[in-house]
Formats: structure tokens, sequence, C-alpha cells
């Protein structure tokens, strides 16, 4: 098994763009002319998202042309139709007849507390990392959906950390697996591999950490109302062939990665969600891509912590070295 670059998939385009002043933008992802098979499972209780149903795997769509994932909340789901402007104005989408129909996916993070909250990602920014994609400007860390993304909020954003977008990828003979991520996380960030903590809620010394799960498990009482201001929004890819129920299978086991990475995790103060894409026609286990989907996912959230930069008041991983 070896890494390799997110960017080199066949038939997979990434393009960013952000409003770094507002602390808000979008990662849209451009899945070749003739779209590609696409599965969805959401965990969180607070998504927001457009065309979610397209990917029921009842739906009569069997493949889709373009995914997006932007901050905003709710409000920028209106990012998605810069993106169906550009892919109409080249030829891509479902023939209708009089024109071709894109079909696009979306899921939002809530990063409104960040900078400016009147300020979201829309048609005209979308649009814009639609241009990005051609050349292809993905980067980890403050970009992207990532820009306005923090860890650690269960007390408030006054103790949460910076965090990004993150990405990683592997090949294994012919197979690949490849994830982007943008943790905009309730709970606390840790590294799979030695179980470390990297990022999360902070104590008042704003250099320690305090444990998310720790003190939720200390108190049972009920909380009505909770202000669902999170969600961990990420894509896996593969080279493998699969159908949309078995790619909705493939991003339920990628959970698993959110679930080493992330504690507490799926809350319903939270909209997690992961789409799964199938870019091409190896010959591979569902099994294995699905385990395999859980280890780069679990990876890429730890990239996008590393990568986090410092912003709008909130220490990042590297402000603790």
């Amino acid at each position: 098994m070896k890494e390799i670059s997110i960017t080199s998939f066949e038939n997979l385009k990434i393009g960013q763009a952000e409003n770094s002043a507002a602390g808000t933008g979008c990662t849209v992802l451009l899945l070749g002319k003739n779209g590609a098979p696409t599965g969805l499972d959401v965990r969180g209780g607070g998504p927001a998202s457009r065309e979610s149903e397209l990917l029921h795997p009842l739906a009569a769509a069997q493949a889709i042309h373009a995914i997006v994932l932007a901050g905003g909340s709710a409000f920028g789901l209106d990012a998605a139709g810069g993106v169906m402007q550009y892919l109409e104005e080249h030829d891509i989408g479902f023939d209708v007849g009089v024109t071709k129909v894109p079909l696009v996916c979306q899921a939002d993070l809530f990063d409104l507390t960040v900078a400016d909250a009147h300020i979201r990602p829309d048609a005209k920014m979308a649009y814009q990392a639609c241009i990005n994609a051609e050349c292809g400007n993905y980067q980890d860390g403050n970009y992207g959906a990532g820009t306005g993304a923090t860890v650690g909020k269960l007390l408030g954003m006054s103790q949460c950390m910076k965090s990004g977008i993150g990405s990683y990828a592997v090949q294994v003979g012919p197979l690949q697996v490849g994830a982007v991520v943008a943790v905009n996380a309730l709970g606390d960030i840790y590294d799979s591999e030695t179980g470390r903590k990297v990022a999360g809620l902070l104590a008042n010394d704003g250099k320690t950490f305090l444990d998310s799960e720790l003190l939720t498990l200390q108190n049972i009482d009920v909380k009505e109302n909770k202000f669902v201001g999170n969600t961990t929004i990420g894509v896996v890819f593969t080279n493998a062939k699969f159908d949309k129920s078995q790619l909705c299978k493939i991003a339920g086991m990628a959970h698993d990665g959110y679930a080493r990475a992330i504690r507490p995790v799926h809350t319903s103060a939270d909209g997690d969600s992961i789409y799964a894409v199938s870019l091409g026609n190896v010959a591979a286990d569902q099994d294995v891509v699905g385990a395999l989907g859980a280890r780069v996912m679990a990876k890429a959230i730890l990239r996008a912590v590393q990568a986090a930069e410092p912003s709008y008041g909130f220490p990042a991983m590297c402000s603790l070295k």
C-alpha cells in the first residue's frame, strides 16, 4: 500500500473558492463528462443537504455529475446552482432534449459564527470553484469548505480550535481509494493510529485539552433545543467499479473512519455525511474498499487539523507545539 495524491484520480477534478475575510468557502468535485455512480450515508442528526434523495438506491439516477462541500449552513445550499450553470455551459448533464440537466449533490457545514454570518457560499463562488477545478487548486487546510471549520465546540466557540479540509489516498495494486473531508466537528480529533488527541476542546489555559466525550458522559440531563452548529462532511473515491447501492454500503463503512478520529461523533448536533463515488472500472471487493475507505477517511481527518492555520482568533494544532 502506498500513499498517492487525491488529485491523481481519473475522472475527478477538484476546485476550491473561499472568502477568507468572511470565514467561509466551498469545494467542488467534478465527476467527469458522464458523471459517476455515487452513494451517501448520513449519520449526524442535523445535516444541511441538497438532492440527497438522488442517491437513494431506489432513485432512478444511476450517476451524478458533481458534489459540493460548502460552508454557510443551509444558506450555502444555493452554491449548487453555480455548479449546474457551469456544467450546463459545458454540455454536461442528463439529456432532456432541450438541454442537459446536471445532477449536483451538496452538503454544508455550519461556519456562521466564525467571521461574517451574512456572507455565505453562493452560485458565483461555486462557479469560480468549477473554473479553479479545471487547473486544479485543491489544498488541505483553510481552503474551500474548510475555510471556517472548527472543532471541539462542546462548550461553545470560546474554547474550540481551528480545523480545515483534509485529504488522503492510497493505492493497492491497481486499486485506488481516497478521501476528502471538511472537519467541523462538535467533538475532539484523534490520530487514529496512535490514539493521541491532536485538536479539540481546550481548557481555560488555551494550551491543554479537556475531554469532550468524558464531559458529555458526566451530564445525563436532557438538553432541549440543542444548537446544531457542527458537521463533518466528506467524500470517499475509488477507481473500482460499483453501483449506487454498493457505494451506499461503502459510505457507511467509511463512517468508521469518523468514529476512529472524532469523539464524540454522529451526535444530534452534528450533520455528519459521507458520499462514496466510483470513478473507474477496476474489479475489487466491496468490503476491502469499505475498509480502506474508513482508513483513508481517518487519515484525511487528521490531515485537516494538521494543515489548519490559526485564524479568526482560534488556535490550530500547530499553535500547541
